[in-house]
């Protein structure tokens, strides 16, 4: 720069006043989580730049709206899950042929920490159940020909009494002789009809007032009814027979809206209340042939569980409008439509039209909330948003909010 002249050096006076306050924020800490989603903290402060150096404020100095967050989502890898499994237990049987168990948790691959099933439901899982032997029983050592175990057994009992031990039994439990199940043979024809018909029965939805429900004898180790009746009333339950293992794990589960129950021992004769309009029936066996049979009534509900402008809709397919107002109302409701199909079908929601008030006039209470009922997950949408749901179970219930 020698070539060109050199101007004056001087001072001016510049602004003496201080900045106003302003919010500071401080690098985030570690990751809350070493896989999926977390949480990082960051320290935000307010402070004011004087005479070059920063001076702590109070908060309420700092514009309110501007604040930013003091932990910020973060993720470092997605995460991993996988089945595990405890030891299996003693066999079933001190002699003779019996079946193991053991129980299975899904676990965070990298933690080894338990997490919830559902994390783990898109792996395939090993079984959880196995036969066994303990050696022959005291008893049958000597007494069984070479062979004998491998010929089919011969009833002992006469086919007529058994039917009129059958009937004696279901006599004083308001059940009509045609529903009464019938013995299961390997022939054809009426009796072998019925049996290929059990098949038929996981995976239903039953609308009828009334119904028995035979869930023995079917093939798969899990199988799942569903009982549907209009809103203003309730179904009960009562089981007429059960040949569950409870030892081998067997087991039965009801489930509603207001209703949770798990049984095996002393089923015979209970009564079940969903105290709402729907019911579902799990049942997981172990032995083939093992299982419940039940028998439902519907009544007019002792409660009120719903509100005037609930829907209730059992598919397969139908229309949702978001229900008006009720005049008579002195307060705003919640407005819901109950979803429910049969237990081996999905739900697919499509919002075809939404409007919601303009983007000046819409609040955080003005929405349209999904809920998957087998997770518990819902969904919000807003504004004129569009969208296409689909569900992970057979129960679904949207809420229309203002």
């Amino acid at each position: 720069c020698h070539p060109v002249p050199k101007p004056e050096s001087r001072m001016e006076i510049c602004d003496l006043n201080p900045c106003p306050p302003r919010w500071k924020v401080t690098p985030a800490g570690p990751c809350s989580s070493s896989c999926g989603l977390g949480l990082a903290v960051q320290l935000v402060t307010c402070v004011q730049i004087r005479q070059g150096r920063e001076v702590l404020q109070e908060e309420h100095l700092c514009p309110v709206a501007e604040k930013p967050l003091t932990s910020v989502p973060c993720v470092i890898r997605t995460c991993s899950y996988e089945w595990s499994f405890s030891e299996w237990s003693e066999c079933s049987t001190s002699c003779g042929n019996g079946i193991q168990t053991r129980q299975d948790f899904c676990l965070q691959s990298l933690t080894r920490k338990r997490v919830e099933p559902v994390l783990c439901r898109r792996f395939p899982k090993a079984s959880v159940v196995r036969g066994c032997s303990s050696g022959p029983c005291p008893e049958q050592v000597g007494t069984r020909p070479p062979g004998a175990e491998l010929q089919p057994g011969t009833p002992s009992t006469n086919p007529t009494a058994a039917a009129a031990a059958r009937e004696e039994r279901y006599k004083d439990l308001d059940v009509p002789l045609s529903a009464v199940p019938r013995e299961r043979t390997k022939g054809g024809g009426e009796e072998g009809a019925a049996r290929r018909c059990f098949q038929c029965v996981c995976g239903n939805l039953f609308l009828n007032a009334t119904g028995i429900i035979n869930m023995t004898g079917v093939e798969s180790s899990d199988c799942t009814v569903a009982i549907g009746r209009p809103l203003q009333e309730e179904i009960t339950l009562r089981i007429l027979e059960s040949s569950l293992n409870c030892s081998a794990g067997e087991v039965v589960l009801f489930s509603g809206r207001m209703m949770w129950r798990t049984g095996c021992r002393k089923l015979p004769l209970s009564l079940i209340n969903s105290r709402t309009n729907t019911l579902i029936v799990k049942q997981r066996v172990v032995l083939p042939g093992n299982g419940v049979i039940l028998q439902y009534n519907s009544r007019t509900a002792t409660k009120k569980y719903y509100q005037d402008c609930d829907k209730q809709l059992f598919g397969p397919q139908g229309e949702i409008v978001n229900p008006v107002q009720l005049p008579d109302q002195g307060q705003e409701v919640v407005c819901r439509t109950f979803i429910d199909v049969a237990p081996q079908h999905r739900i697919a929601i499509r919002a075809l039209y939404t409007d919601l008030g303009t983007e000046g006039n819409q609040t955080h209470f003005n929405y349209i909330l999904v809920r998957d009922v087998s997770t518990m997950k819902t969904m919000v949408f807003h504004g004129k948003q569009q969208f296409l749901w689909q569900s992970t179970g057979s129960q679904a219930e949207i809420e229309f909010h203002e």
